[in-house]
């Protein structure tokens, strides 16, 4: 027997785009839509594919979100499934169990969701096939659940549906922990797992997956995103498909100021790194980190006219093309380790060294920073959060105009 079924996870419908929206309003707009926009793609992909089945393990939701068009859209789209009679197997995960739209959330008749107090096992008897899993009965989940779940039911399909950090991931909290040894010692034939947000194929015997989040909504959640189709056949997993249907991206480029003798070369490395972005989003809008670092003598120039710089660097991003928006330019380059006191008896950038190490100067500089927050409504802005940054561009600043005077 032949089928495909699939398996998506951390849909965060509703979850908002903080901060973009406050570089470029227009881009935020189009990314508050994205989530759900990715999850009709998903739909339309799956029912495409004739799926057999639909595992959505964990955080469907985003948190103690109150909106109820979001619980009635998702309704909407997985009743699509079910008219295709696809039945729909669903699971809380963290930000599930925070939500108190999803306590009066009525399914179509297909959907069924897994217990968050006790594991349970759903079977589709025409395809031989059990589901094993228990929800999050609470957000911050720190018991073993995959202990809970009963031993497979023999000759059939089985899979196991968990949201779980597994051993550990970086940046993701550690909830419901379990280890490889502990999955494996079930001998189910898949791993149905949610939570990280990154893809990750974590073995093949048996297959244990994360699919990864739908859509990206920050630049910690970089490239293709989308949700995987399993083809089994015979009892066993012959493919693992990726399913992309995110409708924008986020990604980062890092160039090294050291390899370049002027800027006009290091502008045209971003733009020529930009493009190779844009061919890989196929079309979708960007929201681009630029991260320049190194020890350069350019660090001078950019240091004597960021203001100039930042809109230089943006302009050549922009060129690769114009749906790209700016999410955040860091600029963390250093004079060559060969570079001149300006003085021999007057060391000025040691002197600003020892200032900024000073205790009483960070104090002052906090104190400074909370004061310009208080007046810019901005929610999601910190300064002080990046005090460090702004004292070495500060400090930058002072040395590139004072070695060449009015840093002209």
């Amino acid at each position: 027997m032949r089928f495909t079924f699939l398996h998506a996870a951390d849909l965060h419908l509703g979850s908002p785009f903080r901060g973009l929206s406050l570089r470029d309003e227009a881009l935020g707009q189009r990314l508050a839509g994205a989530s759900r926009e990715a999850f009709v793609e998903l739909i339309d992909r799956a029912l495409a594919e004739k799926v057999a089945f639909a595992i959505f393990a964990g955080d469907i939701f985003d948190g103690d979100w109150r909106d109820a068009t979001i619980a009635l859209f998702f309704n909407r789209q997985i009743a699509r499934l079910a008219k295709a009679g696809i039945p729909i197997f669903l699971l809380k995960g963290n930000h599930d169990a925070e939500s108190k739209i999803t306590r009066s959330l009525i399914f179509p008749d297909l959907a069924r969701q897994f217990p968050t107090s006790r594991a349970a096992t759903f079977e589709l008897p025409d395809l031989s096939v059990a589901l094993h899993g228990r929800g999050f009965a609470k957000p911050a989940e720190t018991e073993n659940l995959a202990r809970s779940l009963p031993s497979p039911k023999p000759g059939w399909f089985n899979i196991g549906v968990l949201h779980t950090s597994l051993d550990g991931r970086p940046g993701h909290a550690s909830y419901a922990p379990c280890s490889l040894d502990d999955l494996r010692a079930k001998n189910y034939d898949y791993w149905a797992l949610g939570h990280v947000h990154a893809y990750e194929l974590v073995a093949r015997d048996p297959f244990i997956v994360f699919p990864g989040n739908l859509q990206g909504r920050s630049i910690r959640e970089t490239g293709a995103k989308g949700a995987v189709l399993v083809d089994v056949a015979d009892g066993q997993v012959k493919d693992l498909r990726r399913l992309i249907v995110d409708r924008a991206r986020f990604c980062e480029i890092a160039l090294d100021a050291a390899a370049h003798d002027d800027m006009a070369g290091l502008l045209r490395a971003l733009e020529a790194r930009a493009g190779e972005e844009v061919l890989l989003a196929e079309g979708r809008p960007l929201a681009l980190r630029i991260r320049i670092a190194g020890a350069s003598p350019l660090h001078a120039e950019l240091a004597a006219d960021p203001a100039r710089w930042r809109d230089e660097i943006e302009a050549a991003a922009q060129r690769a093309q114009e749906d790209i928006a700016i999410e955040r330019l860091l600029l963390e380059t250093e004079a060559p380790a060969a570079a001149k006191p300006l003085d021999r008896e007057f060391d000025f950038a040691g002197l600003l060294d020892a200032c900024l190490a000073d205790p009483d100067v960070r104090e002052a500089a906090l104190a400074a920073l909370a004061g310009v927050e208080a007046k810019i409504p901005a929610p999601g802005l910190d300064l002080g959060a990046e005090l460090d940054a702004l004292l070495r561009e500060a400090r930058d600043l002072a040395v590139a105009r004072a070695e060449g005077g009015d840093g002209s």
